[in-house]
């Protein structure tokens, strides 16, 4: 149960004051979320910057284009004739240095003749211009009388908005939210707090949202760093008790005897890499020890994660258990399963697959042998979580990139089995900081080096206006046999438009090449889209026009030319994922980085390192400093949560302490029932942690 202290703060937005239906759904759109908004995220929805409206200059002395706040004496009212209703409606002020023109456009006189009374000194705040060497201000901010000066506020937050949503309705419905804030008991530890010189919570966001200096509102300042701190403690308290949680049951010995390992290493074309070898010896010890196994497996773009999977498998399934791998997609699952197929058939391991398309007799035959344990190795989607599906004896979760899977589902498969042990793999290389944030203090197994034989990828960046000469290329490289991926860009969020970019290309490719064209989207059925992508993987087709949805996981060592459109609109880390896709096989690859002019810096950037590395790790790094921590892991496509008030690139020095603090924490107080327990419930109901708190109550 949710602290009764917190429920103002949670309760629907449109119980404050001005806001109504009709805004409550703006408000969804600007926080980007589909449930019903509450008064928390209006609160954690911090300004970017204010408007200082202290300076008090006479009219003499006034510097154009600038924001001021002037007294001035109103003279005349000069409307707009009754013949050009467009014309402003001027109104004339002064003071006894010089003269002001306050002007308005489609503005009604009578409210103008009472907001602006002729004879009345008033306070007028905004930004001035010099028109035919007038000043003039063009709908002041704020126009105020003597009597309300007190009221007018000097420094103003900047918040944030988007389409039908104006910077005062914002500004009205934060000064609601704050009066419902309630003194929260104190979370953070007081030493840390004198030492940090942290304001308390309410206090914080009071700063942040009424700040008295435009310095209030920097980012490394107290009160940011307060909430960032706040929010990281959050979220390293819930990955702990998940932690803690997955490795309450005491973990099982699973000692294998290495009989199968050896028969998938003769079998393996190449030899494994050092890390690979490595990141095997590490989880086999893991598997060896009395507590549960909660490893993350880090490696670039083919550098060899899913053997490592399978020989990691291969060690449970020689002490009689089995092991199930879990793909975020259907195309992931089919990838890993070709993948594993032929070097699991020649060590004698059985490997199955079930996803959304096995049904009825297929699924059935799937169930009942994996109960008998016939099954060794099952590979699948999110329907490997479902009720029906019962292992004789599960060991191992492999879990692939786990971002794109919540807490519940993770746990939902650690669950199939007793005390399993719990294999985490991603194909970001992830830097460490956010290692910390997303996965807590986990045990990290890095892959660095690329397969033997693995030819470097010539990576050039070329002008769009240069389009005809990349289809000659891609011309030249299909008449010498070669296959080509053509990326279709990110157009915004809408995958509609990234769909009609795909089309459209595609059209074009397919009258000017013929039948080797196919076309592969996110948008297809399940078999439409492995067909397209079987057909390419055969060299029926060549050419393949595609969206993102190539992004992680397609083995085709025969493609060697990508071509991405509009380079500049992606991340760093996904114009790495791309162009993993090549450079697989022996051949020398190339890939284009297609950009439309002019760049601007950070896209720029962002290109000049995709020449200059193929270093997965480095371009992480860079990306974090690039971006923040959205995109290094694909926040928008993933659904990974991002945060609401931190900032990685100005506060990642703060997880550090945070995920000690946390460990502290949970070793004296692991139900979280002390006085200081108690009050970081509060912070984890916040900051939507909740299902931290759930765990603590299941036990």
């Amino acid at each position: 149960m949710r602290p009764n202290l917190l429920n103002p703060l949670f309760a629907a937005i449109t119980t404050l004051t001005g806001v109504g239906p009709r805004l409550e759904k703006i408000y969804r759109r600007l926080f980007g979320r589909d449930q019903e908004p509450r008064v928390i995220d209006l609160l954690f929805h911090l300004p970017t910057g204010a408007i200082d409206r202290r300076a008090r200059p006479k009219l003499r002395d006034v510097v154009p284009d600038t924001v001021v706040t002037v007294a001035v004496t109103v003279d005349r009212h000069r409307p707009s004739p009754p013949n050009r209703p467009r014309a402003p409606y001027q109104v004339y002020a002064s003071d006894e240095t010089g003269d002001l023109i306050l002007t308005f456009f489609n503005a009604r006189r009578d409210y103008l003749e009472k907001l602006l009374p002729v004879g009345a000194r008033v306070y007028a705040s905004g930004t001035v211009g010099l028109y035919d060497h007038m000043l003039q201000m063009v709908h002041p901010d704020r126009v105020v009388g003597e009597a309300d000066l007190a009221q007018l506020p000097l420094v103003e937050p900047v918040y944030p908005l988007t389409e039908g949503l104006s910077l005062n309705q914002v500004r009205k419905a934060v000064d609601a939210a704050l009066t419902r804030l309630p003194q929260l008991p104190e979370w953070q530890d007081p030493a840390w707090v004198a030492r940090e010189r942290f304001p308390i919570f309410a206090d914080a966001l009071h700063t942040l949202h009424r700040p008295a200096e435009p310095t209030d509102l920097d980012p490394e300042g107290p009160a940011w760093s307060r909430l960032a701190y706040d929010e990281f403690l959050a979220g390293q308290l819930a990955l702990a008790l998940v932690r803690a949680h997955l490795r309450r049951p005491a973990g099982r010995v699973t000692a294998g005897t290495g009989q199968l390992r050896k028969k998938l290493i003769a079998a393996l074309p190449y030899s494994l890499t050092r890390s690979q070898t490595r990141a095997v010896a590490d989880i086999v010890a893991d598997l060896a020890k009395p507590e549960r196994m909660l490893r993350l497996l880090q490696g670039d773009v083919g550098s060899g994660k899913t053997v490592v999977a399978l020989m990691t498998a291969a060690a449970v399934i020689e002490a009689g258990r089995q092991a199930a791998l879990m793909a975020p997609t259907e195309l992931l699952a089919r990838q890993h399963f070709h993948t594993i197929a032929p070097l699991a058939a020649a060590a004698g391991i059985d490997v199955a697959i079930l996803t959304g398309r096995e049904r009825g007799r297929e699924r059935s035959d799937i169930l009942e042998k994996l109960e008998r344990g016939d099954i060794h190795v099952l590979v699948g989607t999110h329907a490997l979580f479902q009720d029906d599906v019962a292992f004789r004896d599960l060991a191992l979760a492999v879990v692939d990139e786990q971002h794109r899977f919540g807490v519940h589902q993770r746990l939902a498969l650690a669950k199939k089995g007793e005390a399993v042990d719990v294999l985490v793999m991603t194909a970001t290389p992830i830097p460490r900081t956010l290692v910390l944030t997303y996965f807590g203090d986990m045990d990290v197994s890095e892959l660095r080096e690329k397969p033997a034989g693995r030819q470097p990828i010539d990576t050039r960046t070329v002008p769009l206006d240069r389009l005809d000469e990349m289809g000659a290329a891609v011309g030249r490289a299909l008449a010498e046999g070669r296959r080509v991926y053509w990326v279709c860009p990110l157009v915004e969020e809408s995958e509609n438009s990234d769909l009609a970019a795909a089309e459209d290309r595609f059209a074009a490719l397919k009258q000017h090449f013929g039948a080797v064209v196919d076309l592969v989207h996110g948008r297809m059925k399940g078999a439409d889209k492995d067909g397209a992508m079987e057909r390419f993987a055969a060299g029926e087709t060549r050419l393949l026009v595609a969206t993102t949805v190539i992004e992680v996981g397609v083995d085709v060592p025969e493609a060697t030319v990508m071509v991405i459109e509009h380079a500049e609109r992606f991340g760093l880390a996904q114009l790495h994922q791309l162009r993993g896709r090549i450079g697989r096989g022996s051949e020398r690859s190339t890939c284009l980085l297609l950009y439309k002019q002019p760049l601007g810096e950070t896209a720029k950037a962002r290109l000049n390192i995709m020449r200059e590395t193929e270093d997965g790790f480095r371009i992480a790094e860079e990306d974090l400093k690039l971006r923040g921590e959205g995109d290094v892991l694909g926040t928008r496509q993933s659904g990974m949560p991002g945060f609401e008030v931190a900032r990685i690139d100005v506060h990642g020095k703060l997880i550090g302490p945070a995920r000690d603090d946390a460990m502290l924490i949970l070793t004296r107080d692991p139900t979280l029932t002390s006085e200081r327990g108690q009050a970081l419930r509060h912070l984890l109901y916040l900051f939507k942690r909740d299902e931290a708190v759930r765990l603590i109550r299941a036990g």
